[in-house]
Order: structure tokens, then C-alpha cells, then sequence
């Protein structure tokens, strides 16, 4: 029997796995990812790891330490992280915005990157042909390839199980990827100065967390059609929100509202360790985009499909450069907006920070391990929240972790 890594051990008991696949990539011999019902991607570890793989697993693990927001030389709030420059803007190119879950700005600066030579690939998600309503990380050198994959895509995704050949392969890329999978590797960069040189840019959206693949079905079921019927799935896109939209194979069509998709189906099913995510708004990206809804005093936005709009987050200089060449390519056109209009833009993301503090107290209490999240303003967070929030926020996670429903 083999010795399981100490990090895995703590991250699987901890239930803080993010299904990032990295402790694969470093360790493909010995780690691999599996599914694990009801739809989370996890490490299974068959033989033991090198001691230096060890090291750079506990070093960059997102669910064993959370890479920390950095204030220099961007200002960093507490909610919305290091910012050099806070806008909204869109794709100039009308297929890109459409085919994007909002304004198209992260697939048209992938897109600009690889076609103006600042990178040879593109390492992004796209829908696996067959398992429509799951991921399949590519690795894109056309900008067709980076296309195909716009629109959000919520289901488990392991981009890192493959970061050994990427680190060798000798070629730039840009990577498109979760808030956690950034965290991974801007944690590696510290004990391997390839990462790097093998992926100067990269690039974040806001995550809400990672649904279950049986949240899929669960929408599926709802459109009167069988998952194991479908062939063509999309979350969101071709619009802005989009429609979720199921095709099977004998030419039945299902759609649903994004607002129905989301907040009854998909939402209930998040992976515990997103609920107590301390950065899910790719703080330490070079650039982080997101929805930028319209809302309104009342905190909610409204979901009715209008033209793409995104959010966008100039975290470093790299991004900046990033951005800037894009504008004066006409290929991204942005506008710059208050800071704070983001908290009304993105409410729940706001509420969610501030209940970080109160869940992980209820994981301690119970002997339940979380990740390391200094830096990243979780306390001074949870103190901006109404006290009532914080006492509902502890002591319901405290019963489900004591119920093992969490």
C-alpha cells in the first residue's frame, strides 16, 4: 500500500479539494483525477511522491494554502482584491462577445495574445464531445480553438493535471482558468521558475464555485430530455446571460433561463470548499473578469438578455500591457468605473467574502482542516457583516459538517 501525501491526506479530510488537477501534473506517475460522485473531480494517489514533489504539491495546493493578494503596486480592497485599473468593457469582434458568457473580453485577449505573438498556446476549457455537460482542458494554437471554447463552462475542470509537459514544452502560453487554478500557479512559481516562462499571462473570471456534474442533470431532466441522450450542451453564452441549451441526438432542443439554471440547479450542488473560498475573484491574476450586471439599489441584478457587458480587474503590469495592446489593436473597448460600483454589480460575491471568516471558525472548531488564507482580508471582511450573518453563517456549517453533509 502506498503512502498517501501528507497534503492530500489533510486537503481530501478537509474536503478542500478544488479538482485542480495539480498535484497530478506534478506527480502524473503517482496521482491521477478521478470523478467522485455526485460529480467533483479528485486526486487518487496510487504510489508514493518524491520529496520534492511533496514540497511543491504543499507549496501551491489551492486547498492547502491560498496564494495571498499582493498590495504592491496595485491598492487592494478587501473584497475585490489588488486593482490597477477597474472597468467595464466588451469584444469589438460581435461573434466573440456573443458566443461569451458576457462581454467576450477574456476569449478576445487570449485570442489578441496568440495572434499578435505574445504567446504560442492558449490553455482553456471546452465542452468534451463526449460528455457534453463536462470539461476537457485543451491546449489551443488557433484563435478557432480559443473561440470554441468561450462561454462558461460549470462543471469540475482539472487544467493543471497536464502542467508537467506545459512547463516542458518550451512554449508561452496564456491560461484562462479558475481563480484556484491561479492561486496553484502563482504558489508554484515559488519553487519552479518555469511557470513563468511557460505561462506569462494569466488570466481569471469571478467563480461562484464548481456544481456537481448531477446538477447538469438535474437541468437536463427538467427540460424533459436524458443526459445520456445529449450531445450538445452550453451552460451560457450566445447572449448575454444566454440560455442553457441541450440537444440529443434525435434532434430534441431544451433551453432554460440562466437565472433557473444557476439559482435552482446548479448552485445547490457547489463543492464545499467554494463555500469557503477566500479569494473567488482571481485576485492574484493578471487580469480577472466577470459579469458586470446591471442592479440596482436592491443588490440583485436583473438576469434579461441584453448585449455583453464585462467586468474587468487590471491586477498587474503584465495585465495592463495585456489590455492596453488589445485597445490599440481595436480589438477590446472598455470604459473605466467606480470600485464600488463592482459591490452592486456583484452582490453575492460581496456577502460570500463576508461569510468566509464565520464557516472556517465552524471547520476549526470540528477539527476539520482549511486552507492557509492569509493575506487575503477574510477577517476584515466578516467584520463589515451584520453579526446576525455571521452567527448563521458558523453555526450552519458547523451542523452540516457535524450531520457529514458538507
Amino acid at each position: 500500500m502506498s503512502v498517501q501525501s501528507p497534503t492530500l491526506r489533510r486537503v481530501l479530510k478537509g474536503r478542500t479539494c478544488t479538482g485542480c488537477g495539480l498535484c497530478a501534473g506534478i506527480a502524473p506517475d503517482a496521482i491521477r483525477m478521478k470523478t467522485e460522485a455526485p460529480g467533483y473531480s479528485r486526486p487518487e494517489q496510487s504510489a508514493p511522491v518524491s520529496a520534492e514533489a511533496e514540497k511543491q504539491i504543499a507549496t501551491a495546493c489551492p486547498g492547502a494554502k491560498v496564494a495571498p493578494w499582493d498590495s504592491n503596486p496595485a491598492p487592494r480592497d478587501t473584497y475585490w482584491g489588488p486593482a490597477l485599473e477597474v472597468l467595464t468593457g466588451c469584444s469589438l469582434d460581435e461573434t466573440i462577445r456573443y458566443e461569451g458568457s458576457s462581454g467576450g473580453v477574456l476569449t478576445a485577449l487570449a485570442i489578441h495574445a496568440l495572434e499578435s505573438g505574445q504567446v504560442d498556446a492558449v490553455i482553456h476549457n471546452v465542452a468534451d464531445p463526449d460528455r457534453p455537460t463536462r470539461n476537457r482542458v485543451m491546449v489551443s494554437d488557433t484563435a478557432a480553438g480559443v473561440l470554441a471554447g468561450a462561454g462558461s463552462r460549470y462543471a469540475a475542470s482539472s487544467p493543471l493535471s497536464g502542467i508537467a509537459s506545459i512547463l516542458d514544452s518550451g512554449k508561452r502560453h496564456a491560461f484562462i482558468g479558475k481563480p484556484c487554478d491561479v492561486s496553484a500557479l502563482r504558489q508554484l512559481a515559488l519553487v519552479d521558475s518555469r511557470v513563468d516562462v511557460a505561462i506569462p499571462l494569466k488570466l481569471a473570471f469571478f467563480c461562484a464555485g464548481i456544481p456537481s456534474h448531477e446538477g447538469a442533470d438535474r437541468i437536463i431532466r427538467k427540460m424533459d430530455l436524458e443526459p445520456s441522450e445529449v450531445t450538445a450542451f452550453r451552460y451560457r453564452g450566445q447572449g448575454w446571460p444566454g440560455l442553457t441549451r441541450a440537444e440529443t441526438r434525435d434532434g430534441q432542443v431544451g433551453t432554460m433561463r440562466y437565472e433557473d439554471s444557476w439559482g435552482r440547479h446548479l448552485s445547490p450542488t457547489v463543492q464545499f470548499r467554494c463555500k469557503i473560498c477566500p479569494d473567488a475573484v482571481g485576485g492574484v491574476a493578471d487580469i480577472a473578469c466577470a459579469d458586470a450586471w446591471y442592479g440596482g439599489e436592491t443588490g440583485y441584478p436583473t438576469f434579461e438578455e441584453q448585449q455583453g457587458r464585462s467586468l474587468i480587474m487590471v491586477r498587474t503590469p503584465a495585465g495592463r500591457a495585456l489590455l492596453d495592446s488589445a485597445t490599440n489593436q481595436g480589438k477590446v473597448a472598455s470604459e473605466p468605473v467606480p470600485l464600488r460600483d463592482i459591490d452592486l454589480m456583484q452582490p453575492s460575491q460581496l456577502r460570500r467574502k463576508q461569510w468566509i471568516a464565520p464557516r472556517t471558525l465552524a471547520c476549526r472548531v470540528t477539527g476539520s482542516p482549511v486552507p492557509a488564507m492569509s493575506g487575503l482580508d477574510v477577517a476584515k471582511a466578516a467584520r463589515d457583516g451584520h453579526i446576525r450573518d455571521r452567527i448563521r453563517n458558523f453555526a450552519g456549517t458547523l451542523r452540516r459538517i457535524l450531520q457529514g453533509r458538507y
